[in-house]
């Protein structure tokens, strides 16, 4: 009972302090950033990363991926979606839970075919998404 005290206060703490919040911002615009210009190329039905080579498996995936056709463009609907969404106070954790499993794949997926364009973004991606979370639902 009391490791949750002490975590409640140091949430409560968080919560008041304006440095993390100013923190809380940046992590929400930095995600919609970088989903809404992913998913405005995929809406535009342009090929994500058309730099990557067809022989790295990223690059075979992310060709198969542009093949699919409507699964392609909807996935792009959803970034922008859940991009805009954490652009709006009240809306930010609907925008975050949409975001995580989308966000969640591309990290896995990145460490799977060891791509490392992604190596590092995804999984700090990842955190940004869980700290706007974790701020947001309590």
């Amino acid at each position: 009972m009391s490791n949750l005290s002490k975590f409640d206060k140091f949430y409560l703490e968080i919560k008041d302090n304006r440095w993390y919040w100013y923190f809380s911002i940046f992590c929400r615009l930095i995600l919609a950033i970088g989903f809404f210009t992913a998913g405005m190329v995929k809406i535009m039905d342009e090929r994500f990363a058309s730099g990557l080579s067809h022989l790295h498996p990223m690059g075979a995936y992310l060709e198969a991926l542009y093949h699919t056709g409507y699964y392609y463009t909807f996935i792009g609907i959803a970034q922008v979606i859940a991009a805009i969404l954490l652009l709006i106070p009240r809306t930010v954790v609907l925008g975050a839970l949409l975001y995580f499993p989308i966000i969640i794949n591309i990290w896995i997926l990145s460490f799977a075919v060891r791509f490392e364009g992604s190596f590092i973004s995804s999984p700090l991606m990842v955190l940004a998404n869980l700290y706007v979370l974790v701020l947001a639902l309590r």
